[in-house]
């Protein structure tokens, strides 16, 4: 994938998660409404303001992970509450080592290797994203790996023969990162997985 096609796939994913971030926000809106105005409250109210919260958290994710990247910087804090939104209520727990705020490309690779991992702990587990003077790591730890080798070799430059749309982050991230000059190293063991660059 060469990187005209890269930006292209970017500018599409940002502008899917922009315009899907607008009525996603004004469905909740209009649930904060309905909640003051006749004090109705439920199992269906609840449902809904759960799954648009999702919706919402997830977009938010995608936008980076499958936007158009820059060296623009990301805080620490907007960092972490995209990815707390996006572990609430699930399998995986994750956690942002970083202190200081890092260029957005950084974090849509890191965001991609999280997705990477999290494809290969199915039965959840624990990730951890690091930064040191080497380059990035991010680890997922859990009691039991599923990591196809196929996969797994795309990224480190495989060809891409026949890719599920719940695999593109694989075939993506190695794309990402040749485009960035980095190289994608990993390491897999029955309880750990790890993606550097």
């Amino acid at each position: 994938m060469g990187q005209s096609n890269v930006n292209l796939a970017a500018l599409i994913g940002s502008r899917i998660c922009h315009d899907l971030i607008s009525p996603i926000g004004a469905i909740n809106n209009g649930l904060e409404l309905l909640g003051m105005s006749d004090g109705r409250d439920g199992p269906e109210i609840d449902l809904i303001s759960e799954s648009v919260e999702n919706a919402s958290a997830r977009i938010r994710y995608f936008r980076i992970a499958y936007g158009a990247a820059s060296n623009t910087e990301m805080g620490r804090a907007e960092v972490v509450s995209i990815l707390n939104d996006t572990s609430r209520g699930g399998r995986m727990t994750l956690a942002y080592g970083p202190l200081d705020g890092q260029p957005r490309w950084a974090i849509r690779m890191a965001f991609l290797a999280i997705q990477c991992l999290e494809s290969s702990m199915p039965y959840g587990g624990r990730v951890e994203v690091n930064r040191d003077a080497h380059g990035w790591s991010v680890t997922g730890f859990s009691q039991k790996t599923n990591a196809d080798p196929a996969l797994w070799d795309l990224l480190k430059g495989a060809e891409v023969a026949d890719l599920a749309p719940a695999h593109v982050q694989f075939a993506l991230l190695s794309a990402v990162a040749g485009d960035a000059g980095r190289t994608v190293e990993t390491e897999i063991t029955p309880d750990l997985l790890r993606i550097r660059f």
